[in-house]
């Protein structure tokens, strides 16, 4: 990862987004600016140099991981030291003017706001910075690629487990539990967010995590799972059925799965993501499922389970090479049961690439 240059790119942007300074806390940025792992941290970048922040926890660690930045370890919290080192450069910084302070508003707490800004009020207006991270961080490098394919990738497996596990009577959260333990045996740092293993009447929850309810004998199963590696996500669903599917509950899953297609056929540079999401409803909307469709048709992945892109209705960001986003309609009956299916999706030159693909047809266990 070239660290230094993601900095100069961001500090060559300061000017024309009219700050004089920008300060970074969200740690996922801090990470993807410096390299830094820790829990701990904040970076400040100026038109001249970037300098980062952290306590005595991480000294060794700051050390060992931080590129392009200059290292400053205090024992005072990392945003408290970031106000107090400005406030040490003031004659240096100073034009003769108050200067424009970014932060980023959305990761910092009212409290902390106030905090620093007592700290540095007499020299810097502060005010809520562009997302010129975020926005960076939509579009990946190859070794992102790379290491996104390969979380991709490991995450599959994981849908073997699951199929192994699965049976009438166990509960949904050892069915998670088996999966979770997988991931970690297989090298995982760890999962992406909480296992979803939602049955019977909870598979029409979208964000049914998994619970004690025991798998019922007959019924749809959400799985939807993910693993970090290497710092970086995947994103998956695969959803079965326990005992033999009616036919009403065939042609749902079969509509689903042809929204998915189309949504997936309409990934490509150039095209909105707007339009992605309109593709799968179009479908569902067909079959009179639409309403059903209660949750975007996807997300950007990456450092963070959810980034930027939002492939939703109405929104208007283009499609570039190197974005990697999801691809998950789904359609929820309540009360009854639900389905999802999910692919993560990396926008190629020409098209797109379905990372880690696999095997979608309804599976009745």
């Amino acid at each position: 990862m070239d660290h230094p240059a993601r900095q100069l790119k961001l500090r060559s942007a300061l000017g024309e987004n009219r700050l004089d300074a920008l300060l970074i806390t969200h740690l996922p940025n801090v990470l993807y600016l410096c390299g830094f792992t820790g829990s701990a941290a904040a970076l400040l970048l100026t038109e001249k140099e970037s300098v980062f922040f952290s306590d005595g926890r991480y000294t060794a660690q700051a050390k060992a991981e931080v590129r392009g930045a200059r290292i400053v370890i205090a024992g005072k919290a990392p945003l408290t030291s970031a106000g107090g080192w400005l406030a040490s450069k003031r004659p240096r910084l100073s034009r003769n003017r108050q200067r424009r302070l970014g932060v980023e508003a959305e990761h910092l707490t009212v409290a902390a706001y106030r905090r620093f800004a007592k700290l540095v009020e007499s020299d810097f207006r502060l005010g809520s910075a562009p997302a010129l991270v975020e926005q960076a961080r939509m579009v990946k490098d190859s070794d992102e690629v790379d290491r996104i394919r390969a979380a991709a990738t490991l995450g599959a497996t994981l849908f073997d487990t699951a199929l192994d596990a699965i049976r009438p009577g166990i509960k949904e959260a050892e069915v998670a539990a088996e999966m979770e333990y997988a991931a970690r045996k297989a090298g995982a740092d760890g999962m992406s967010f909480p296992t979803i293993i939602a049955s019977g009447k909870r598979s029409a929850l979208p964000h049914g995590q998994a619970s004690a309810a025991a798998i019922p004998a007959r019924g749809f199963v959400v799985c939807d799972f993910g693993v970090i590696l290497t710092g970086y996500c995947s994103d998956r669903t695969r959803t079965v059925h326990v005992g033999r599917p009616s036919q009403q509950a065939r042609r749902v899953y079969e509509a689903v799965q042809a929204a998915q297609q189309a949504a997936l056929d309409a990934v490509r540079p150039g095209t909105s993501v707007g339009q992605v999401d309109r593709a799968a409803r179009k479908v569902l909307q067909k079959q009179g499922l639409a309403k059903y469709f209660t949750h975007s048709t996807g997300h950007g992945v990456g450092l963070e389970i959810h980034e930027a892109p939002r492939v939703a209705a109405g929104q208007s960001e283009i499609l570039r090479p190197g974005m990697v986003i999801t691809v998950e309609p789904g359609v929820y009956l309540p009360g009854q049961w639900g389905i999802r299916i999910e692919d993560m999706v990396l926008v190629t030159e020409r098209g797109c690439e379905v990372l880690a693909p696999g095997n979608k047809e309804l599976m009745a266990l």
